[in-house]
């Protein structure tokens, strides 16, 4: 099984094909050595000598509709930003007091 060091000096370098589709298809060997399971997000980053593939950070774990949908059942009347804030403002500096006594 090929490393990421062995594969930096591999002779000669790996090659694929870019499809009508532009598509590349990541040869098994380096999907291998670098664990990029199949799925998974890529970010591509634009050089001068060509792109970098890495895996794309996740700013946000993973969730659900039922995480995301359990915010949706506000049964009050609708507040305006400025009460929204003040409410925000409000929470916090209680949570701030509550966690540095």
């Amino acid at each position: 099984m090929l490393t990421v060091n062995t594969l930096a000096t591999a002779t000669p370098k790996l090659t694929t094909t870019l499809s009508t589709k532009g598509q590349v298809v990541i040869p098994k060997t380096v999907r291998d050595a670098m664990a990029w399971p199949d799925g998974m997000t890529l970010a591509i980053e634009p050089h001068a000598q060509g792109v970098l593939l890495s895996a794309a950070k996740h700013y946000f774990a993973p969730s659900d509709p039922d995480t995301l949908l359990g915010c949706m059942n506000y049964k009050g009347p609708a507040l305006s930003l400025d009460e929204i804030d003040k409410k925000l403002a409000t929470a916090f500096a209680e949570k701030w007091k509550k966690d540095n006594p």
